[in-house]
């Protein structure tokens, strides 16, 4: 399990070594200074939703803010980041998509 306490030093290290400031990373982020604030001072966990925010905006993989590393066995975590930003009618098209690869492969 992931520290709050590292996760947020992470990503004020992170923030910091791309000169943003909180508050200007907190609106390109989409999230409150306050918030974020306190996600940087390991009070507060945060979503998926959250956390695929973060690292869009600062251009890193989940893995790398929640471990401090690329996991290569994390495939799930990296596929439900995206999931998390499309659209429900785009989610819907993904599965089905899915579904038919999955039934592919059990023909071969």
């Amino acid at each position: 399990m992931a520290d709050h306490i590292e996760i947020g030093e992470r990503i004020r290290e992170l923030r910091e070594s791309q000169n943003y400031t909180r508050e200007g990373f907190a609106e390109k982020a989409d999230l409150s200074s306050k918030f974020l604030y306190e996600i940087e001072a390991g009070k507060k966990g945060f979503s998926a939703d959250t956390l695929c925010k973060i690292s869009q905006a600062l251009s890193v993989s989940c893995d790398y803010i929640m471990y401090g590393e690329e996991k290569e066995h994390c495939g799930v975590q990296k596929l439900a980041c995206v999931l998390e930003m499309m659209e429900p009618g785009q989610v819907y098209k993904i599965q089905t998509i899915l579904k038919m690869l999955y039934r592919m492969c059990d023909t071969f």
